[in-house]
C-alpha cells in the first residue's frame, strides 16, 4: 500500500489533468472562427446539406437520447478507468473489488440515466406547456 501523501498527489494530478484538459477545450471552442457563409454555396451544396444534417439530427427527442446515452457511457467509462488505473494500478487491489466496482457502477448508470431521462423530458413538457421561460 502506498502512504497516504503519494496517493492524494496522485489523485490530485489526475484531477488537475481533467480539469486542464476540459478548460483547454473550452478555450479551442470560444476561439474556433465560424464557418464562412460562402463555403455553403459551394458547387453542388454537399457542404450545406452535411451542416444541415448535423444540425437535425441534434433536435428533438432523437438528440436528447443520444446526448444522454454519449454522456452515461462516456461517463462509465471514464468511471471504470479511474477505478480500475488507481485500484488495480495504484493500489495493488483486484479480483473481486473491482468486479464489484464494475457492477456497482454499471447497476448505478442503469437506474440513474432512466430517471434523469424521464425528469428531462418531464421538464421539457413542463416548459413547453407554461411557455417559454
Amino acid at each position: 500500500m502506498l502512504p497516504t501523501a503519494l496517493n492524494a498527489t496522485i489523485m490530485l494530478a489526475g484531477y488537475l489533468l481533467v480539469i486542464g484538459s476540459l478548460a483547454l477545450g473550452l478555450r479551442i471552442l470560444r476561439r474556433s472562427p465560424p464557418p464562412p457563409e460562402d463555403s455553403a454555396r459551394r458547387s453542388d451544396g454537399r457542404l450545406a446539406a452535411q451542416l444541415a444534417r448535423a444540425t437535425v439530427a441534434r433536435r428533438g427527442r432523437a438528440g436528447l437520447i443520444c446526448q444522454v446515452a454519449g454522456t452515461a457511457v462516456g461517463g462509465y467509462v471514464l468511471l471504470m478507468a479511474v477505478v480500475v488505473g488507481y485500484y488495480y494500478g495504484v493500489a495493488g487491489l483486484s479480483g473481486k473489488f473491482v468486479m464489484s466496482a464494475v457492477t456497482g457502477s454499471a447497476s448505478l448508470v442503469g437506474l440513474a440515466a432512466p430517471v434523469f431521462a424521464a425528469l428531462t423530458l418531464l421538464s421539457e413538457r413542463r416548459r413547453g406547456r407554461h411557455g417559454r421561460r
